[in-house]
């Protein structure tokens, strides 16, 4: 396995969406990386979704909605209403809510009209309880004592504020030692071996680089974590000094949090990097790993990082205007066919979608 933090992320990512076993059966997984709040961000998220309420939210097309925009569609009614009768006070200036409701319309999730120079809203469908639980994962494949320690710190604190329902940390399985000793005892330790780091041939256009046998990655439960209570208040620690401060949150706010993380979650999945990444490169490629698919980089030859992978690295090629006009009307060259795929992908976790707006 590479030795990059990124590409140990994108397989423990891979393995959580095919092989994580939600508490509930029947419930849909969704997977995505990087997300989290302005204090705490986290390398995976797992969603795990009631069935009926993922089929739902596809009623609201497959890009999030930001804060403002949920708020407005979560409460907009059924029938034609004048917008400040319809929406709670939003405790701030009511043109920023007017804005949000412009935005929707334009989006197709809300019904605008304007009735005697007032705004009046109408829903286009209910908003759907989805969530059911959510799970944070931090993915740390190098780390020797003194690194868990500070680990340690920070789990403590994501177990006191309890956002997520569970906490783990995922390491490769020769620091479990070290995990195990130093972390608290309500996070999880998954240890992740490595399958066939060999790489597959280079993904063609037109190929599903998954449609392929591929070496399954060997994740094992070295420790189980605690059920943390999201409805619960949580204590957020804002100093670590002598002695703590810490402020106490408020269970709404919690779950206001919950809400907007899913929603980036649906919204951006885990394969969002070829939107920062240059798969346009002549040197970009993807190749199978186990699991999934990561990048990799012909002109360094090796995996790169989404930090390496940009316009500034000294390698990049640009694709030849002969391979962009692929394709009818202009489709575009394998760095588009690497976003359609990976897009693609990403919808097929998300039921629903296809019937809406009929893109496959």
């Amino acid at each position: 396995m590479a030795g990059a933090e990124f590409g140990f992320e994108l397989r423990v990512c891979a393995w959580a969406e095919r092989h994580w076993e939600p508490a509930d059966p029947d419930s849909r997984v969704l997977v995505a990386r990087q997300l989290g709040t302005r204090r705490r961000r986290w390398d995976t998220v797992i969603v795990e979704a009631d069935p009926a309420g993922l089929s739902a939210r596809a009623a609201f097309g497959a890009d999030e909605l930001d804060a403002d925009l949920l708020d407005v569609v979560r409460h907009a009614p059924a029938d034609w209403t004048y917008y400040r009768d319809a929406l709670p006070d939003p405790g701030y200036p009511w043109r920023y809510v007017r804005e949000a409701i412009h935005r929707a319309s334009a989006r197709g999730v809300l019904d605008e009209r304007k009735r005697a120079n007032r705004i009046e809203i109408r829903r286009v469908a209910p908003y759907p309880d989805w969530v059911r639980r959510v799970v944070a994962v931090e993915n740390k494949p190098d780390l020797d004592a003194s690194a868990a320690r500070a680990l340690a710190a920070q789990l403590e604190r994501d177990v006191a504020l309890g956002l997520a329902d569970e906490v783990w940390v995922a390491t490769r399985a020769d620091a479990t030692r070290a995990l195990v000793t130093e972390m608290p005892n309500a996070a999880g330790v998954l240890t992740v071996g490595a399958g066939d780091d060999a790489a597959d041939d280079a993904t063609d256009e037109g190929r599903d680089p998954e449609a392929g046998e591929r070496d399954a990655l060997a994740v094992d439960v070295a420790w189980h974590p605690r059920t943390l209570d999201p409805d619960a208040t949580g204590v957020r620690v804002t100093d670590r000094g002598d002695p703590t401060a810490f402020e106490y949150v408020d269970p709404a706010e919690k779950r206001e949090t919950r809400a907007r993380l899913a929603e980036r979650a649906y919204g951006r999945g885990w394969r969002a990097y070829a939107d920062t990444m240059r798969p346009d490169c002549r040197a970009f490629d993807l190749r199978a790993a186990e699991e999934g698919d990561v990048p990799y980089c012909h002109a360094k030859g090796r995996e790169q990082t989404a930090a390496e992978c940009s316009g500034s690295c000294p390698d990049f090629s640009p694709e030849p205007p002969g391979w962009r006009q692929r394709g009818w009307p202009i489709e575009g060259g394998p760095g588009k066919t690497v976003k359609r795929l990976l897009d693609r992908r990403r919808r097929r976790r998300r039921p629903g979608l296809d019937e809406r707006d009929g893109d496959a």
